[in-house]
């Protein structure tokens, strides 16, 4: 069985469901035919991806969507083998350079180097240029972002890069200016509302408006994660119902279950017991940055005004320390080690006022 975020994902621009005007002028830069290096940043689930491939549909026709799996080698000036894998087609490449760690900027250049100087194939119906699609380009070393401001401005003749992120504050300023910046905001409440009835009728589901909100609330704007709530829905039950529950990620709430006996108790033991919680949810890939967002909002729940805008300068600093670092669970235990401490003298203050 199909996802139906996947099912019916958008192919062209025309048939995007919001930010209409934005698509409009997505539509004119490819009937131009020429464009400058892209870096389109919004937040998760707001149809970065789908807006890229309608876009070089635009440009490439249907051959951008006979996509095939490539591994690529790289061999690091310390002669350290790496490799990564990469989607391509004829006239483009998607690779995440971070996966490299601190060698990203040898896959950087490398990779820009290697797909600038290999030509189209019939450059007379073609494109003059190949496509480099970096996805998680905030995620890039300080290094990474540098050789690549310079690479892209070397192979501007033959390769336009697309760059795409969450945020564009760990974007370094010179790669900003030499790219055309582009935001794609979370499609509002009522555009979620409204594509997950489009979806449930196209599949002959009857979705009640009372749960479609429901979903749109939970799902915080996030249109992927709405249309797999909505069809998790549908898959336990077969029928859509104005009160039925909708499903949560296990590890938000194993997260929050962890969230809770840091706030319940405050001692070494607890401290081990919540490492090993830590551990069980990086083994399974949660990121990192996932884990720190997830503890600081259950955690300032328990937190008056002054506590609240301390554990925020915490959460600030292991969260950038996290991105300085190696072992993202050394900076996730020293957050919860300070707020631990932080907020039993918290208690202990309250308790000593009342009495």
């Amino acid at each position: 069985m199909a996802l139906w975020v996947d099912k019916y994902r958008p192919k062209c621009l025309s048939k995007l469901d919001f930010h209409p005007k934005q698509a409009e002028n997505l539509k004119k830069l490819a009937d131009i035919g020429d464009f400058p290096h892209l870096l389109i940043f919004g937040p998760p689930g707001a149809g970065k991806k789908t807006r890229i491939m309608c876009m070089l549909k635009e440009l490439y026709g249907p051959g951008v969507e006979r996509l095939r799996i490539e591994k690529h080698n790289f061999t690091t000036p310390s002669n350290k083998k790496i490799e990564l894998t990469a989607l391509a087609s004829n006239y483009h490449i998607e690779i995440n350079p971070s996966d490299a760690g601190f060698h990203d900027r040898t896959v950087v250049q490398e990779l820009v180097k290697t797909v600038a100087q290999s030509n189209q194939l019939d450059t007379a119906t073609q494109r003059r240029f190949k496509v480099i699609i970096l996805t998680e380009v905030d995620k890039l070393t300080r290094d990474a972002q540098h050789a690549l401001r310079r690479t892209m401005e070397k192979y501007m003749v033959t390769c336009r890069l697309i760059l795409y992120c969450s945020s564009t504050s760990r974007v370094i300023p010179a790669l900003r200016s030499r790219c055309l910046c582009i935001r794609v905001a979370a499609p509002t409440h009522n555009d979620t509302v409204s594509i997950l009835q489009k979806v449930c009728k196209k599949e002959g589901v009857d979705l009640p408006e009372e749960l479609g909100h429901r979903i749109a609330k939970l799902s915080k704007r996030n249109l992927r994660r709405a249309l797999l709530m909505c069809q998790t829905c549908w898959v336990h039950q077969q029928v859509l119902s104005p009160t039925q529950e909708i499903m949560e990620p296990d590890w938000e709430i194993y997260l929050r279950e962890t969230a809770n006996l840091i706030v319940s108790e405050q001692s070494p033991a607890r401290l081990l017991e919540v490492r090993q919680r830590i551990y069980e949810l990086l083994t399974r890939c949660i990121p990192p940055g996932l884990i720190m967002k997830g503890l600081y909002d259950e955690l300032t729940k328990n937190c008056d005004s002054a506590l609240k805008m301390e554990v925020s300068q915490m959460a600030a600093t292991y969260e950038h320390n996290i991105h300085l670092g190696t072992k993202p669970v050394l900076h996730i235990e020293a957050f919860i080690t300070k707020f631990s401490s932080c907020f039993k003298k918290f208690l202990e203050e309250g308790l000593g006022a009342m009495f």
